[in-house]
């Protein structure tokens, strides 16, 4: 496993830095850096502050997922299903919290809110051609590949 240095900058004093459950978590959580409890109503979007700002290596993304117990037990979860922080910016990090339920739910300051996952990406550089090769799938959609 490689380890990388991240820098962070504390946008508010009262942020939480990204802290890991485990040694093999591959998401680390990040902390809502709200004073007060935030209510969310039902079907209702949020953006959650987290009072940082990163600057992620050249070449990495940090991608912003839901937390399983918080999704499954208060259906608290982004509300762009993956949220994209790219290398190059230095704005307040903030989550998209949407409530998916049909009641109103609340997260407490320094609640855990999302899972960050900082990975490598490849930048491509898109050629448009006349046909593409043939493949065994070709253009089969979905189910198309037997799967019940």
């Amino acid at each position: 496993m490689k380890i990388e240095t991240v820098e962070i900058k504390k946008i508010n004093e009262k942020a939480k830095i990204p802290t890991y459950g485990t040694e093999d978590s591959a998401g680390a959580d990040l902390y809502a850096c709200i004073e007060t409890a935030m209510t969310f109503n039902a079907h209702e979007t949020k953006l959650v502050p987290t009072g940082l700002s990163f600057a992620l290596p050249k070449g990495y993304a940090g991608l912003i997922y839901a937390r399983s117990g918080l999704a499954s037990k208060k259906h608290l979860a982004p509300a762009n299903k993956v949220g994209v922080v790219d290398a190059d910016y230095r704005g307040e990090v903030m989550v998209a919290l949407h409530n998916h339920s049909n009641e109103s739910q609340t997260i407490e300051p320094n609640d855990r809110i999302a899972q960050f996952i900082i990975t490598p990406y490849l930048k491509a550089n898109f050629v448009e051609i006349e046909e593409l090769d043939t493949t065994k799938r070709g253009k089969g959609s979905f189910g198309s590949t037997g799967e019940k």
